[in-house]
């Protein structure tokens, strides 16, 4: 295997153990950890996937990097009948996320009564 694939990997695995903290499983119980493991496997190709819709400076970041940058945000949660409202507050990077098209359309929610989920910019 190339050098620069290996490193590539490693720096995966690296990312796995210090933002999603796979190091620190939850239990020790088989499945719980199975569990856990799958979450995070998850929770990284969201990520990437995410990066994928980002201008180009952010496609290779990290994990942490892209949520440090772009998603470590307060703002405003308005839950009504039939809708869940998000107003994110004011920073310098909320045009790459408006950019992604991620909020341009509202997200259902059928785990939450069928509600939809509507991303503002304050």
């Amino acid at each position: 295997m190339p050098n620069a694939q290996r490193m590539i990997i490693e720096n995966a695995i690296a990312e796995a153990i210090h933002f999603f903290h796979i190091d620190a499983l939850s239990s020790m119980v088989g499945m719980k950890v199975d569990f856990d493991l799958q979450i995070t496997l998850m929770a990284s190709s969201l990520y990437r996937l995410f990066a994928e819709r980002l201008p180009e400076q952010f496609r290779r970041s990290t994990a942490k990097t892209i949520f440090k940058t772009l998603l470590d945000v307060g703002g405003k949660v308005v839950v009504e009948e039939q809708k869940v409202t998000v107003t994110l507050d004011k920073r310098s990077h909320n045009p790459f996320i408006m950019d992604s098209k991620l909020a341009d359309e509202p997200t259902p929610m059928p785990w939450f009564g069928n509600k939809m989920l509507y991303m503002r910019f304050a």
